[in-house]
C-alpha cells in the first residue's frame, strides 16, 4: 500500500510588516517553494522505512508493525499465506522456531530470499537443510513484556552502543525500523554475527539451563545468586562453540552476557525449545563421544541429566 504525506500551510490574514528583505523571503512564490521543499522532506520521512510483510501478530511481531510506515506493512497470522500482492520488502519472520517449515511452506520460493529470522537459538543446520544458507537474521537484544507494550532495549553497562544486531541484504532496512522504533541496530558483516549470534546461543543456553536447576529463579536470579555456575558454564559452552566453529570470541564474553543478564533480570528461565538451542551443544557431545573423544561440554551434559532433559 501506499503512503501518502500532506502538508497544510496556513497563513494568517494579518501580519506585523516586515522590513523589505523578509516581506521578499516569505513572498507567495518563496512560500510556495518552502511548502514543496516540507512535502519532500516529509515524504522522505515517510518513506524511510520500507513496508514489509511481518509473519507472527504476537509480541515482537505487534512491535515491528508499530514501527513501520503506516498502513504500509502487511501482517501475516498463524496458517495464513503470504500473499502475491505483499509490498516487495523484506518478510519479517517472527513465530516459534517450530513453526520455520510452515512459514516456508506459506512463502512463495521467489520470496524466501527476502525473508529474515528474529529466532533465537541455532539456525543453521536448518538453513542448510533447507538451502537458506546466508538468509538474513536478527539477533533481537530488546524485550516486549506483553503485546501492545514499547520494547525495551537491551542496552547494557559493557554495549552502551546496544547488542541487536542484523546480517542479510535485508540489514540496513530492518536497521532503520527498528531505529524508528527508538531501538539500536548494528549491521553486522557474516563473521561477526556469526560470533554474536553464537554469544547469544551461549547466553540463552547457559542462563536457562542455570535456572532450571533452581526452580523459580529469573535470569536476574541466576546472575546474581548463582554467578559460579554460570560463569563455569559460559566458559565451557564457548570453548566448545570456539572448537567447533574454528573462531575465536573477543575478550570479556562472560560479563557481556551477564551484563545482559542484569538488563532483562525479570526474564524467567527454563529451558525450551532443546533441539534450537542446548540440542546443538549436545550434539557436539554425541558427535564426540561417538569418535571416542572425550565430552567437550561435560557440565552441560550432567546438568542436562539433572534436570532430565536428556
Amino acid at each position: 500500500m501506499a503512503l501518502t504525506a500532506a502538508v497544510s500551510v496556513s497563513v494568517p490574514t494579518a501580519v506585523t510588516p516586515l522590513p523589505p528583505l523578509r516581506r521578499r523571503l516569505l513572498s507567495p512564490s518563496s512560500s510556495r517553494a518552502v511548502a514543496s521543499r516540507v512535502l519532500r522532506a516529509s515524504a522522505a520521512m515517510a518513506t524511510a522505512v520500507q513496508p514489509a510483510v511481518v509473519v507472527g501478530g504476537g509480541r515482537v511481531g505487534q512491535a515491528l508493525l508499530g514501527m513501520g510506515p503506516l498502513g504500509g506493512d502487511v501482517l501475516v497470522g498463524r496458517g495464513e499465506k503470504v500473499p502475491d500482492g505483499a509490498p516487495a520488502g523484506p518478510i519479517l519472520v517472527c513465530t516459534r522456531n517450530d513453526d520455520l517449515d510452515g512459514v516456508l511452506e506459506a512463502t512463495p520460493k521467489s520470496r524466501w530470499r527476502d525473508l529474515v529470522f528474529f529466532q533465537n537459538g541455532m539456525l543453521d543446520p536448518w538453513f542448510e537443510s533447507k538451502g537458506l544458507v546466508g538468509a538474513n537474521q536478527v539477533l533481537a537484544y530488546f524485550a516486549v513484556s506483553k503485546v501492545g507494550e514499547p520494547p525495551i532495549d537491551g542496552i547494557t553497562d559493557t554495549n552502551p552502543e546496544g547488542l541487536t544486531a542484523a546480517f542479510g541484504s535485508w540489514a540496513p532496512a530492518v536497521a532503520a525500523r527498528l531505529q524508528n522504533g527508538g531501538l539500536t541496530c548494528k549491521v553486522l558483516e557474516k563473521e561477526a554475527f556469526q560470533k554474536q549470534m553464537l554469544e547469544k546461543l551461549i547466553w540463552i543456553s547457559a542462563f536457562m539451563l542455570v535456572g532450571a536447576r533452581h526452580p523459580g529463579a529469573t535470569v536476574g536470579v541466576v546472575e546474581k545468586e548463582y554467578r559460579s555456575e554460570v560463569s563455569s558454564l559460559i566458559a565451557e559452552l564457548a570453548s566448545a562453540a570456539a572448537a567447533e566453529r574454528g573462531l575465536m570470541f573477543d575478550e570479556g564474553i562472560e560479563e557481556r552476557l551477564c551484563a545482559y543478564s542484569r538488563a532483562v533480570a525479570h526474564f524467567p528461565t527454563a529451558v525450551k525449545e532443546f533441539k534450537w538451542r542446548n540440542g546443538w551443544f549436545y550434539s557436539l557431545t554425541e558427535k564426540a563421544l561417538a569418535q571416542g573423544k572425550t565430552d567437550p561440554c561435560p557440565l552441560h551434559t550432567a546438568w542436562l541429566k539433572e534436570i532430565k532433559v536428556i
